[in-house]
């Protein structure tokens, strides 16, 4: 007998619901069709076609679909488009049905119609020319009360911060994440303070976070306290005196080279740098140049890849760059004067060094050659912004440009991310995020494949994450499909009750609400008891308290029945019609005084002396 034949004989013997069930595989499509967003059908499943510039709201990349695509569950074509049926049908094919030798490409028709919005007519682009952008899946990381102004996502792509109007930080975790979305820390830096930026370091072991407090603090991986630098004495009128800033920061960010060195930027109108084994001390302090002397505030500061050079947007529109060499002081290396006409919000070195965005409340995203930078090589207008945070940022491949766009009161389209072609310096797409909250801090995660975008408004506020289950890794995949722990038996805890009659009243339980109940039944007042009724013609008594105001005294005294007396008599007969009784019957002063006092002689009336 052979172990198989065996093996099955044995399990015959058992009921058939022995052992553990295994649990149900879900499918991924049905995983991710929850979190599909309702514009998906409209991105294009071909990573070599171009995507339109010209389409607007949410999720509108360009390039429709293909009549015969074959799509798979769940709606994303895996692999390049099959021919149309008519070529199809031409092609030599084996006895088996399948073709052999590659696909012909598409005809005209169908080229057309994946680049249909004009854009780049009678360019071809390669396959590899522009990037796909993670855009048919969507989850929302909620959880702060105000704006998302803040965002940093560690390197490897596990670990998100958030920061936000609200004076909070929160962490979430891809891995300890299931799809309720929750955070699993939640700080706040300083007490009724903005948060403004967050920084991770090269190692992803702390962070930093920078708040409106003139202090910067650093965390760990957990959200532990390591420290806060020190703050400055205000009073100093040089700032190279001072030991730290004096006033608000507006930016900071970790050196991406070294994990002992930070830059922070602040609006006393100084850029420090400071190592992060000594919270008591500063290694620099870059002051900007100006036109005159005064404290125009750093809105923005940023490091390049390689941790040797350093931005700084001014207040007053100029931007300005420090090289960090030997001897190196605060004179810039490169000034450029009206940069923008208002403040810079956010900057952005390309890796290769060579190019430089800048952000502005102006409206307008900029890209400067840094080998020339008189005039910027290309101005992309019409990009609203109403917030100090917002930033640029590059693709993976640096082939795209990215930023976010803040909602106009009067405007229709929402908060939007808008792509641009760094090579071709065009407008590739516009995607909606939300259509009433404006889009801040914005960022392109290199590791995962999956864009970032933090929106909100005085009431609420979230992180956007975009992604695409066919080129996306790990991330907000491994959350989403990881459902909730279901509460059993075990979970259930009864809250023992202490009884301590003999405690302070302080501290004292309260009476339950029987007795309190009954106490309150023997209280006339806390009962409302009603009032016995009032005998006799209905004068006198309970009804005189209510100084008059009852119907019954009302009517009484204007029918006439009721006669007040007292107010027309006068008081000094009222007193001697008393003086006969007093005289035969004396009680109390009398007495004492009838042997020495003498007789009592009463004026007569006015009355009587008219008279006579």
């Amino acid at each position: 007998m052979e172990a198989g034949d065996m093996d099955e004989e044995i399990r015959a013997q058992f009921p058939l619901s022995f052992g553990k069930p295994s649990k149900a595989q879900h499918q991924s499509s049905a995983v991710h069709s929850f979190t599909r967003r309702t514009s998906a059908a409209s991105v294009n499943p071909n990573p070599s076609s171009r995507l339109a510039p010209g389409n607007r709201g949410t999720g509108d990349a360009a390039g429709g679909r293909h009549g015969g695509e074959e799509e798979e569950d769940d709606g994303v074509m895996i692999g390049p488009p099959p021919p149309p049926p008519a070529v199809a049908q031409a092609e030599p094919e084996a006895d088996d049905g399948v073709m052999i030798g590659p696909p012909r490409p598409a005809a005209a028709s169908e080229q057309v119609d994946s680049d249909d919005d004009g854009s780049d007519s009678g360019m071809v682009d390669s396959p590899d020319d522009l990037p796909r952008i993670p855009l048919s899946n969507e989850i929302v990381l909620k959880g702060h009360a105000k704006v998302v102004s803040a965002l940093a996502v560690d390197h490897s792509g596990s670990r998100v911060l958030s920061g936000s109007y609200d004076y909070t930080v929160r962490m979430y975790d891809f891995q300890g994440m299931n799809s309720k979305l929750q955070s699993f820390r939640q700080l706040e830096p300083f007490e009724g303070h903005q948060v403004r930026s967050l920084s991770w370091s090269p190692t992803s072991d702390r962070f930093l976070c920078i708040t409106g407090s003139a202090q910067a603090k650093i965390y760990d991986r957990d959200g532990l306290t390591l420290g806060e630098f020190i703050k400055g004495d205000m009073y100093i009128r040089d700032l190279k005196n001072t030991k730290g800033h004096i006033s608000g920061l507006t930016g900071g960010e970790w050196n991406p080279k070294s994990k002992e060195t930070i830059l922070t930027s602040s609006e006393d109108g100084s850029l420090r740098i400071w190592d992060v084994a000594d919270f008591k001390s500063q290694k620099q302090v870059i002051k900007p140049k100006l036109a005159r002397p005064a404290r125009i505030p750093v809105t923005a500061c940023a490091w390049d890849r390689e941790g040797k050079r350093i931005v700084g947007g001014i207040g007053d529109g100029t931007i300005q760059l420090w090289s960090i060499k030997p001897g190196w002081g605060s004179r810039p290396e490169i000034h450029v004067e009206k940069a923008h006409a208002d403040d810079i919000t956010g900057l952005k070195f390309s890796t290769d060094g060579q190019i430089l965005l800048s952000r502005s409340t102006d409206f307008t995203l900029k890209v400067w050659d840094l080998r020339q930078m008189k005039n910027p090589v290309k101005v992309f207008e019409d990009l609203p912004n109403h917030y100090a945070q917002t930033n640029p940022g590059f693709s993976p491949d640096e082939q795209l440009i990215f930023t976010g766009t803040s909602v106009e009161k009067e405007g229709t389209s929402g908060g939007l991310l808008c792509f641009f072609d760094r090579r071709k310096l065009e407008l590739v797409s516009r995607v909606g995020i939300s259509p009433k909250y404006s889009v801040i801090c914005c960022a392109w995660h290199p590791k995962i494949n999956q864009v970032f975008a933090t929106a909100g408004d005085k009431k609420e506020g979230g992180t956007h994450i975009l992604y695409d289950p066919s080129i996306s890794q790990r991330g907000a995949l491994v959350c989403v499909g990881r459902a909730p722990r279901k509460k059993s038996v075990d979970d259930f805890e009864a809250q023992p009750v202490i009884h301590n009659p003999h405690a302070l009243p302080l501290f004292r339980d309260q009476p339950s609400r029987k007795r309190q109940r009954e106490k309150a039944l023997k209280d006339p007042i806390k009962s409302h008891k009603p009032e016995l009724p009032v005998t006799g013609p209905g004068f006198g008594g309970r009804v005189g308290a209510t100084k008059g105001s009852l119907l019954t005294q009302y009517l009484l005294k204007q029918g006439g029945l009721i006669k007040e007396t007292w107010m027309e008599e006068d008081p000094r007969e009222a007193i001697l019609k008393y003086a006969d009784v007093a005289t035969k019957d004396p009680k109390y002063i009398s007495p004492a005084y009838a042997e020495t006092q003498p007789e009592p002689v009463y004026a007569k009336s006015d009355s009587e002396e008219e008279e006579k």
